[in-house]
C-alpha cells in the first residue's frame, strides 16, 4: 500500500510530494527490469520531427500495472523509456498522430500529440523523469513557453514530471496567464492517476 506525503527539502526549505510505501520485494525490481527491455511503442514513419509511433499495448499495460502496484517504480524507469510511456499514453487515449522526437535535437519537444478534425489540437509535451525532491523549476516551464512561440502549430504545451514542481510556480507572473488552456503542469501524482485511468478504461488497442 502507499500514499502521498509532503516532505521538506532541508537545504532549500521547498516542499514536495513523495511516496510513503512499504518496502517492495526484490522480484518486483527484477520484473520491471525485464519489462523495460521490451518495446513499448513501434516506430513507424520517420518524419522531420521524429518517429510516428503506435502503442504496443501488452508491454505498455504490463509496465503501467507494475507502476500502479508499486509507484516507487516510477523512479527506476529511465528518461527515454518514460518518453515512450507518455507517447504510448497519448496513442492509447485516442490521439490520431503521436510523434516521439529524437534523443537529441528535439527542440524542447519530447512527445508531440495531434488530434484532427473538429477541435483539432497539437500538444507539445516535455517529459521530466526526476526523482523525488528534484523539482521542476519555473525556468524549466518558461523554456516550454519559448518552444510554443517557436512551434507556431502547437496549441498547448504540457510539462509532465515523475516528481513535482517548485513551490508557487502557478503564481509565477510569466506562467500563470497561460494555465490551463495553453500550458498544463502534470506532477507525479497526477501522472499516476492518468495512467491508472487509461489502464482501467482500456483505450485504443494496438499490438503490432
Amino acid at each position: 500500500m502507499f500514499d502521498w506525503i509532503s516532505k521538506k527539502d532541508n537545504k532549500t526549505g521547498a516542499r514536495y510530494l513523495a511516496f510513503n510505501v512499504t518496502p517492495r520485494p526484490p522480484d518486483t525490481l527484477q520484473h520491471i527490469d525485464s519489462c523495460l527491455i521490451q518495446s513499448i511503442v513501434a516506430l513507424e514513419e520517420n518524419t522531420d520531427e521524429g518517429y510516428i509511433i503506435k502503442l504496443i499495448s501488452p508491454a505498455w499495460i504490463k509496465i503501467v500495472e507494475l507502476i500502479r502496484q508499486d509507484p516507487q517504480i516510477m523512479h527506476k524507469i529511465p528518461s527515454r523509456k518514460w518518453e515512450e510511456l507518455i507517447a504510448g499514453a497519448y496513442d492509447k487515449a485516442g490521439f490520431d498522430k503521436v510523434t516521439l522526437t529524437p534523443r537529441s535535437g528535439d527542440l524542447g519537444r519530447d512527445v508531440i500529440a495531434e488530434k484532427n478534425g473538429w477541435g483539432c489540437i497539437r500538444i507539445v509535451d516535455q517529459v521530466k523523469a526526476y526523482k523525488p525532491g528534484h523539482l521542476v523549476t519555473a525556468d524549466d516551464v518558461r523554456a516550454l513557453l519559448g518552444v510554443l512561440q517557436a512551434d507556431r502549430s502547437a496549441t498547448k504545451g504540457i510539462v509532465t514530471t515523475t516528481s513535482d514542481f517548485a513551490p508557487r510556480i502557478l503564481q509565477d507572473k510569466l506562467i500563470q496567464p497561460f494555465i490551463p488552456y495553453r500550458l498544463e503542469l502534470i506532477n507525479g501524482k497526477q501522472l499516476l492517476e492518468h495512467l491508472k485511468k487509461l489502464l482501467n478504461e482500456g483505450g485504443k488497442e494496438s499490438n503490432p
